[in-house]
């Protein structure tokens, strides 16, 4: 897509957003609202986001977190106040912003798969790098040089492969890892839900930087404005791409002075 191109599609959009009667932002949070560490527990949000999105609730706006992170651990990390809604583990989990929250649990037969998954883990030295999710296990490689991330990548494909397919798993590449996870965990589920939720004149935006994003944009395409959000473009199903964080402030702000604000 043409830069051009992209800044019709975001000026238009917002045109949309001023004159919605409902608003909808959904946000993937690490690469898009916060930037990637080595320590995943300390990926804290960029300066700011918290007193832009807070702002952007205040104003009507039905907020949303779209994450792989399981919900509750992306509540606290994110430390946003007052806490947006959230669907974690990429929609399994769906926390409200007043507490409440469901969770669709994983078969027996997935949850078998799970502990196998570990297994093959055990006695590796990757006890620090391997996350358990209500929605499967994930491998994380970030901070090694490429040449170790590239070989655990096939490494661990090689491993995981079979137990997706004797246990209805799928894997799944993200950017800095790799997980098996039930079938039900997509983002682009989750946006599904939110669509049925909201008439077909609802401004809606979703945001997010890595593949795991890829089927939400296709579930938004012709609903709403899919963002990729990176510091170096990419094929996408997205409409447009933004630069974080600069770009991403720049429109947050337009949104909330859409909304009736101050930027």
């Amino acid at each position: 897509m043409e830069l051009l191109e992209c800044q019709n599609a975001s000026t238009l959009f917002l045109e949309r957003v001023k004159c919605a009667q409902e608003r909808v932002l959904l946000l993937d949070y690490d690469g898009t609202l916060a930037p990637f560490t080595k320590q995943r527990d300390r990926a804290f949000p960029y300066p700011n986001i918290s007193v832009l999105l807070n702002a952007i609730m205040v104003k009507g706006t039905r907020v949303a977190l779209i994450s792989g992170r399981p919900a509750r651990e992306l509540a606290a990390l994110s430390g946003f106040t007052p806490q947006p809604e959230i669907w974690g583990s990429y929609g399994i989990e769906h926390l409200t912003g007043d507490g409440a929250y469901e969770f669709e649990k994983p078969s027996a037969e997935q949850s078998a798969g799970m502990l196998a998954a570990l297994s093959t883990l055990q006695g590796n030295g990757f006890s620090g790098r391997v996350e358990r999710k209500p929605s499967g296990i994930a491998l994380h490689w970030r901070g090694l040089d490429p040449g170790q991330s590239d070989h655990l990548r096939s490494e661990f494909i090689e491993r995981w492969t079979p137990l997706a397919a004797a246990h209805t798993l799928r894997l799944v590449n993200f950017d800095g890892g790799i997980e098996l996870v039930v079938p039900a965990a997509t983002k682009g589920r989750a946006i599904h839900t939110v669509l049925q939720q909201h008439g077909p004149d609802a401004a809606i935006a979703y945001l997010g930087d890595d593949e795991t994003d890829e089927d939400a944009f296709v579930a938004l395409k012709g609903r709403g404005l899919p963002v990729l959000v990176r510091p170096v473009s990419r094929p996408t199903a997205a409409d447009l791409w933004l630069k974080p964080p600069e770009e991403v402030y720049d429109f947050l702000q337009q949104w909330l002075v859409a909304c009736g604000g101050e930027a």
